[in-house]
């Protein structure tokens, strides 16, 4: 058995789960969320406020899915309870972004602008000191698109321009006169 996957996982109020036809839908204030799983190496119920996993054997790949799906389902019903927020700075001279619809327009030092379309289920905010904060409920989506946007322009290791997570560290680089 999977250390994740014995952990039952509590539903706060408002918050629905159903099983059925190996596709589990995870109903909440935010949203709504739907998830296949494997139903021939694990069994989903709700029990009261908890959803609680069990497998049908024993197998190396039986348990490797236990865990996965508890986690899963942690991801999901927490989006559809609070959601998910990840926050870009966007750092440079003459750097700007901005939210014109369902586009996010990028100015990153090229000689045009990026256009990069918003998913659906995705709410992305620019604010003019360089900040994107992008929220959903779908943990997998949020990150993505994350991803995807800071590898429009990463941050260089010299001048610390580029596109980081509001959490991530640069290490700064010493130029040629440093070294000496």
């Amino acid at each position: 058995m999977s250390k994740v996957g014995k952990l039952p996982v509590a539903l706060p109020a408002g918050v629905t789960v159903s099983v059925a036809n190996d596709v589990i839908t995870v109903k909440g204030p935010q949203g709504e969320l739907k998830q296949s799983f494997h139903s021939d190496a694990i069994e989903i119920k709700v029990e009261g406020t908890e959803v609680v996993l069990t497998t049908k054997d024993e197998t190396k790949q039986t348990n490797a899915y236990h865990g996965l799906y508890r986690s899963l389902i942690a991801n999901m019903v927490k989006g559809v309870s609070e959601g998910f927020t990840k926050t870009l700075v966007v750092t440079g001279v003459g750097y700007r972004s901005e939210v014109k619809g369902k586009e996010l327009v990028m100015n990153l030092g090229y000689s045009s602008d990026y256009v990069v379309i918003i998913p659906d289920g995705l709410k992305v905010v620019a604010t003019p000191d360089g900040k994107l904060t992008v929220s959903g409920v779908d943990k997998q989506l949020v990150g993505e698109f994350c991803s995807q946007v800071r590898k429009l322009r990463k941050p260089e290791p010299y001048k610390g321009k580029g596109i980081r997570y509001d959490n991530e560290v640069i290490r700064r680089k010493v130029g040629k006169t440093g070294v000496k």
